[in-house]
């Protein structure tokens, strides 16, 4: 309170806030510090600073879009918005003012507005309609496991993603089974890390899979930096050459296995460590008599390191060539656009990728059941024709050849 009665602006600010006010996009995005985030969803300010801990979906990824307007990726990952309404109710400290406009920094209001037309038909016809030990037979189970994990691993990521059942308690418990009991993994894990690379895909410092630990450079600016302050943890310049022997040999053997172990430690969390050990207790029941302890692990490791071929080429030819920069604040559809591909429709492609090599409509609708992406499909391809952002097929061997390039 300054002289004379009036109100400076940070009291205005506090005032205001409690009794609902009204805010500019200037105010909004001066609240993006770890201790005091703003937000904005349709027009509608809330405060998410205590709430962020809470997140059900992990405090990173809503705390990525503090200071902007979060309507798009939040209608992208609640598909039942009026449960999280009861949330959200007590957050809210106003609205934006009048003359401030709907979006944020450089988004495109057309844009955002055609892809809120096009999602809201696509989920109403779409997403509603339905919810011996011998070196050769050792060999064969080790892919016939292999296989089955990769598959365990594209079902999890649908009900990770809540496409399965109409309600989410359904996908969240299901979840815990498949991706505890039937991969030794974490739920928990999976969520806060994953949901972090839809929210910014491809955006250092906010999508933990790009976070290369300076092993690799990606993208275009990044080996520039690295350059400028002479970092030469690794020999970059090869890079394409020991990448075969780093990341899809030893992506999930030693890196998630080690870090998904580390987390449901340290953070506790003695729900998912107790699924995962159901899975670690099957898995030796049943090949400690046939291998002994050793060649267990041994067997185990080997699984993990033919799946986690698997995985890493499927997951990276839609991402890897693609835009991988700092943050942008781009729109919803552009944003998606600019950091994925797709890959050719085929049934073959279809199974290996887990419906993944429809990557755009994946992280354009990331609850939509997978076998939908396909009618989406075209109507997102009129929409990109339409405002003249590209939108990439490309054939299975070509995306493959991308990340090596």
């Amino acid at each position: 309170m300054g002289r004379g009665g009036q109100l400076k602006e940070t009291d205005r600010e506090t005032v205001s806030e409690k009794t609902g006010g009204v805010y500019t996009w200037e105010q909004v995005q001066s609240h993006t510090s770890k201790n005091d985030q703003w937000l904005v969803i349709d027009r509608k300010v809330y405060n998410i600073t205590k709430w962020a801990k809470r997140h059900p979906g992990g405090f990173r990824v809503i705390s990525h879009y503090a200071g902007e307007d979060a309507s798009e990726p939040f209608s992208a990952f609640h598909p039942d918005p009026k449960f999280v309404q009861k949330f959200l109710k007590p957050l809210l400290i106003g609205e934006l003012a009048e003359t401030e406009p709907s979006q944020d920094r450089s988004k495109n209001a057309t844009i955002m507005q055609d892809f809120k037309a096009l999602r809201a038909q696509v989920l109403a016809y779409l997403i509603l309609l339905q919810w011996g030990t011998g070196w050769t037979l050792t060999l064969l189970c080790s892919v016939m496991l292999a296989t089955a994990q990769a598959q365990a691993g594209w079902l999890q990521h649908d009900f990770g993603h809540l496409s399965v059942f109409k309600k989410s308690k359904w996908n969240h418990i299901v979840h815990k089974f498949v991706i505890g009991h039937l991969k030794g993994a974490s739920a928990n894990w999976w969520n806060h890390r994953h949901f972090q690379h839809h929210a910014k895909p491809n955006t250092f410092m906010k999508d933990p899979d790009i976070y290369m630990l300076d092993i690799f450079v990606l993208g275009k600016t990044q080996p520039v930096e690295y350059g400028m302050k002479k970092i030469k943890t690794m020999p970059y310049n090869h890079q394409h050459k020991y990448f075969f022997f780093v990341a899809p040999p030893l992506l999930i053997p030693v890196f998630y296995n080690f870090n998904i172990m580390k987390t449901m430690i340290s953070r506790r969390d003695w729900v998912d460590l107790s699924w995962a050990m159901t899975f670690y207790l099957r898995y030796f029941y049943c090949y400690v008599p046939l291998y002994g302890v050793f060649g267990s692990i041994a067997f185990y490791l080997f699984i993990r390191f033919l799946e986690s071929h698997w995985f890493v080429w499927m997951t990276q030819m839609s991402h890897l060539p693609m835009e991988i920069d700092h943050e942008k604040q781009q729109d919803w559809l552009t944003m998606q656009l600019q950091t994925t591909c797709n890959v050719e429709q085929s049934f073959f492609n279809d199974w290996l990728s887990g419906h993944l090599n429809f990557q755009i409509e994946h992280h354009l609708f990331p609850t939509m059941p997978r076998h939908n992406y396909y009618l989406a499909a075209p109507q997102v391809q009129q929409l990109c024709e339409k405002h003249g952002i590209p939108y990439q097929m490309k054939t299975m061997w070509q995306g493959l050849v991308d990340v090596v390039k």
